[in-house]
């Protein structure tokens, strides 16, 4: 049970536990992006409604002071006035009432009676017109008798530089709350006075709490601040593409997961086999090392009697026998030796060696076997005096087992070539053949102990040879195409002293 649950956890927490750490940050990233982009909008809005108050408001002076200079000459006809001031406020809902008072401040007349009998002059905003002869806006909000809110804009009626009666229009606040709700609904929008006095908001409960998250403006007609609160980010839109990336990603993480597992498992399948394979091999080589030296006491004696027998019976029939033994009895002899390469390793004496010199000893063997197989064989030694440490009729013997395997893979008339030169710190020997090749299978067994594609051989030689040159330090490799011919590749490291 204990391994189960193991198991299960070497399989969730590579997996889950990124997974949710990631889907975690991108739910975290996406709120705030979210957060980013409401306000945007917000900042966007807050432009938009700056432009609209600064164009009602604007208009509104404008169409005051057009009134007012069309009073200058005509002022004390009340009637024409109030007429004038019915159809101005008749034809534009934003007007809450228009009024037009003397000098003083009293109200004369106007298209409601809220203001009747009132003497305005106390008002702050009277008193900056008075002071500055130019049309001002109110920075609080009146409320009327009928319970409308309204902000005035008064505007001066000048004549000879001396002001003669006054104009004041009541803007709805209502109005303007509602252009704002037509052009973006169920936002939240609060104006309020350079002092902090409010105007008007969209939604007189969040005043009372607002969002930390401000975005505000000022206009440029009045000293008035626009202050909006941004939308809060849909969490259940945020909640659904988070869901769908953790999906996602847990699907992405399994995957690579389960191909780094496999590639895991494959690799340590690779180590054991690997393993097994020197198992096997040192097992082999043990017992190969005293089967031989077993066999070799009795094959000296063989040897030696078979000797003497060829030297008494003279006989052209007994000699040609005396041969045949004398050819298998070395041929033995041979196979014993590999097997005791293949042994528990043996201290070597290890020598200075001209590598070059040894290839130059080599050729003329080289060149007989070549000759008996009809087959063409050049070399070329790129550097002079390459120096390495090894033994050298060991050395030898790869030599001449690589060619002469090389020889007898190729048919008649075919080119054998061995190239010599110094790479960086290594000498690298080539032996190449344009013989039948090797296949892809059997040249990843080439190596294996007992494994051979000849109908006499021992399957050893190429081990032999691969041992040889690892006990120098160095490596042996191998490249073969089908029928285009083969290459084996001796890398061996520079003696440096």
């Amino acid at each position: 049970m204990k391994n189960k649950f193991k198991k299960l956890a070497f399989y969730f927490i590579p997996v889950l536990v990124p997974a949710i750490l990631l889907t975690l940050t991108y739910g975290y990233y996406s709120y705030k992006k979210n957060v980013g982009k409401s306000i945007m909008q917000t900042e966007r809005n807050a432009s938009i409604y700056q432009r609209q108050l600064d164009q009602v408001i604007g208009e509104t002076i404008k169409s005051l002071e057009v009134l007012a200079i069309t009073f200058e000459s005509n002022f004390n006809n009340i009637t024409d006035v109030k007429t004038a001031l019915n159809t101005m406020s008749g034809k534009d809902p934003r007007y809450g009432g228009m009024y037009f008072l003397d000098k003083n401040g009293n109200v004369i007349t106007g298209t409601n009676d809220y203001l009747k009998q009132y003497n305005l002059k106390n008002q702050s905003y009277i008193k900056t017109m008075y002071q500055t002869h130019q049309s001002v806006v109110s920075d609080q909000v009146e409320t009327l008798s009928n319970n409308k809110k309204v902000v005035a804009i008064v505007t001066p009626v000048i004549k000879n530089n001396v002001i003669q009666a006054i104009i004041v229009a009541h803007i709805r606040t209502d109005y303007i709350v509602n252009i704002i709700q037509m052009l973006t609904p169920n936002t939240f929008v609060h104006v309020e006075s350079e002092q902090g006095v409010p105007i008007f908001s969209t939604n007189d409960q969040l005043i009372l709490n607002p969002s930390n998250n401000y975005v505000s403006t000022s206009l440029e007609r009045v000293p008035w601040k626009i202050t909006l609160i941004p939308k809060h980010p849909k969490i259940k839109s945020v909640f659904i593409n988070t869901f769908i990336f953790f999906l996602i990603i847990t699907t992405v993480i399994h995957v690579v997961y389960l191909f780094f597992h496999t590639l895991s498992i494959k690799r340590q399948a690779e180590r054991e086999k690997l393993q097994n394979d020197s198992q096997k091999l040192e097992l082999v080589g043990t017992l190969a090392a005293s089967t031989a030296h077993e066999i070799r006491n009795p094959l000296t004696g063989i040897k030696g009697l078979v000797q003497l027998l060829s030297e008494k019976y003279k006989d052209p029939k007994d000699q040609f026998y005396f041969s045949i033994l004398h050819k298998e009895i070395n041929r033995i002899n041979q196979i014993v030796n590999e097997f005791l390469i293949l042994g528990k390793p043996t201290i070597q004496k290890m020598e200075k060696i001209h590598l070059d010199q040894v290839i130059n000893d080599l050729n003329p063997l080289i060149y007989s076997e070549s000759n008996l197989y009809n087959v063409h064989y050049s070399y070329q030694i790129k550097s002079e005096e390459i120096t390495v440490l090894a033994t050298i009729d060991q050395l030898k013997q790869v030599v001449l087992n690589i060619t002469k395997n090389a020889l007898e893979a190729m048919p008649s008339e075919g080119k054998l070539i061995l190239n010599l030169e110094k790479i960086d710190s290594h000498a690298l020997l080539s032996i190449s053949d344009n013989g039948t090749g090797i296949s892809p299978e059997n040249l990843k067994k080439v190596f294996t102990p007992f494994f051979t594609s000849k109908e006499n051989g021992t399957g050893l030689g190429l081990v032999v040879c691969k041992r040889i040159i690892e006990s120098f330090d160095g490596s042996l490799s191998i490249k073969s195409e089908i029928n285009k011919g083969t290459e084996v590749l001796i890398s061996l490291p520079i003696f440096k002293g």
